[in-house]
């Protein structure tokens, strides 16, 4: 069996869960809904991550190494290896003029660049806790590897799900990457921003490859090419018409 390594692609499934057995995620959509988690639009199944280039909570992804495909286990992950130790000074007052409405406790705000928690409403003050709403917990996988992903074509196809959440299919021949982009992809800030990312990762995963290439294809409309034809043929039925009453004169 071969053994997993930094760098290698591997799809796995799991389910995350506080010490007292409260499930705050998982892979399966079924499990997602019966303990309440799950997020619409959120995608569901088996995800593929690369070992060391931390897709998963850092205690996760250091015990992937050394496993083979299709272990199944548990590991326990430290607060500093998932989000954090809580940090008590992570809190500010901020005025109540802040906020769009009036907080209440226990509501998520954005303030400037941050996200955090409205702990008390004290007056026109508001106290926000900016630690993660996870942090200082210990976090408990349980989880099995799949696959280990070996074909080029296929690690890069994840690599573009991973950064820009689309599901591209790239042409890989002589070193050379070719990747059509979807047309509503192409003024999409996050595509753009992710599709550099992915370029680096190739680079650093696939030594085999030279050359990334991003290609437009913009077809005629359907719509557009009937009216055309239709144009085109009554054209030709006018030329024919002209034609034949220049011979009968």
């Amino acid at each position: 069996m071969t053994v997993i390594k930094k760098g290698d692609f591997v799809k796995i499934s799991y389910t995350a869960k506080l010490e007292d057995g409260t499930v705050i995620d998982s892979t399966d959509e079924s499990v997602a809904r019966e303990h309440g988690v799950y997020e619409e639009g959120a995608r569901y199944g088996d995800i593929v991550v690369v070992v060391g280039e931390g897709h998963v909570l850092k205690g996760l992804d250091e015990d992937l190494e050394g496993k083979e495909v299709g272990y199944k286990g548990t590991v326990e992950v430290p607060p500093e290896k998932a989000f954090g130790e809580y940090d008590p000074d992570n809190k500010e007052v901020v005025s109540i003029t802040k906020f769009s409405e009036r907080p209440v406790p226990g509501q998520r705000v954005r303030i400037g660049e941050k996200t955090g928690i409205v702990e008390k409403v004290i007056g026109r003050r508001a106290i926000v806790d900016f630690n993660h709403p996870l942090a200082g917990k210990k976090i408990i996988f349980e989880y099995e590897i799949k696959e280990l992903i070996d074909k080029p074509e296929e690690k890069v196809k994840y690599l573009f799900l991973i950064y820009t959440g689309r599901e591209l299919v790239p042409e890989i021949e002589d070193g050379r990457v070719v990747v059509e982009v979807p047309r509503d992809a192409t003024f999409n800030q996050y595509f753009l921003l992710g599709k550099f990312t992915v370029v680096d990762q190739i680079f650093k995963h696939l030594p085999e490859v030279k050359e990334v290439v991003f290609t437009e294809k913009f077809e005629r409309p359907e719509e557009k090419q009937e009216t055309e034809a239709k144009e085109e043929s009554s054209e030709g039925k006018e030329e024919a018409q002209e034609e034949t009453e220049a011979k009968e004169e």
